[in-house]
């Protein structure tokens, strides 16, 4: 893909992403020993860390230097750095949202069930480990609730009670609601939720991704519950009085999703989103019609 595709699409669109992804405002010197993209070597990152990251990369020039950040970051880097997520903060401006580890954090899926004829529970299954607290705190208050099926995944969970066997994603769509808890980053699951019949249930989030779940409107992408779960009874048990709501979250919802399902679009992006680093750590000059 060459940057020059940019006529193709709705300039706005395009920069209002770049921009979101990429908050570099002011040029920054990165220091002499950092690291350049020739030494970029898949031995040195995960894996899927590094093809996502290399699919752009490869693009520019060899020389170039690149602060990478890879696995589950919920700080600011000192340096502008390139990460999979970032805090929800006014300043974050050093994490430079990329699409990595697509392959486990965006599924879609084709859900044929009708949500009328869905089960009037919310389903969540999640790896329950030490460092998983927030989701600790919903089991610890819901795991017996009658209008929950949870369960733990993971055999080596702390909490044994709570393990159950996973389940596949055509099983979680059998019921109208599913916890979308935020794990030690993002909620793996939201994407391939918002993609089907269910409604997404989680608080407001407070860690973002290529998703930008910042941009998420309680109530009208997910259900939104308060941080400390107390009103999920009452936020399960009036969505299930009021159907045609659901419906129109789902329909937000599945709105949501569908911008990120044109690839051209999302490749251009991605380049435009590292030729924006590049330019702003006095690397190089842009080459594309995009004003920053």
């Amino acid at each position: 893909m060459k940057l020059s595709s940019i006529t193709k699409y709705d300039l706005d669109y395009i920069r209002e992403r770049v921009n979101f992804y990429n908050r570099l405002q002011k040029k920054f010197e990165l220091p002499q020993e950092l690291n350049c993209l020739k030494k970029f070597k898949v031995k040195n990152y995960h894996r899927t860390y590094f093809f996502d990251t290399y699919k752009y990369s490869r693009y520019y020039n060899k020389t170039l230097k690149l602060n990478m950040l890879f696995g589950d970051i919920t700080h600011v880097p000192d340096l502008p750095s390139i990460v999979k997520s970032r805090p929800i903060d006014n300043n974050n401006d050093n994490s430079i949202l990329m699409k990595l580890n697509k392959v486990r954090h965006f599924t879609y899926t084709n859900d044929k069930n009708k949500f009328d004829n869905k089960i009037d529970k919310l389903i969540g299954r999640s790896a329950i480990s030490k460092k998983h607290k927030k989701r600790i705190d919903f089991f610890k208050m819901y795991f017996n609730h009658d209008l929950c099926d949870l369960g733990a995944i993971n055999k080596d969970t702390p909490y044994p009670k709570w393990l159950k066997n996973k389940i596949s994603i055509e099983d979680h769509l059998k019921y109208k609601f599913i916890m979308c808890v935020e794990g030690v980053d993002v909620a793996t699951n939201l994407k391939w939720v918002m993609s089907s019949n269910s409604i997404a249930v989680m608080p407001k989030p407070k860690i973002e991704s290529w998703f930008m779940e910042s941009k998420l409107i309680p109530n009208k992408h997910f259900i939104e519950i308060k941080e400390d779960y107390s009103d999920l009874e009452n936020k399960i048990e009036f969505y299930i009085s009021k159907p045609e709501k659901c419906k129109e979250i789902i329909k937000n919802a599945n709105q949501y999703i569908s911008q990120f399902k044109n690839k051209n679009r999302e490749d251009l992006i991605s380049l435009l989103v590292l030729e924006k680093y590049f330019h702003f750590t006095n690397q190089k000059e842009k080459t594309s019609d995009l004003d920053y």
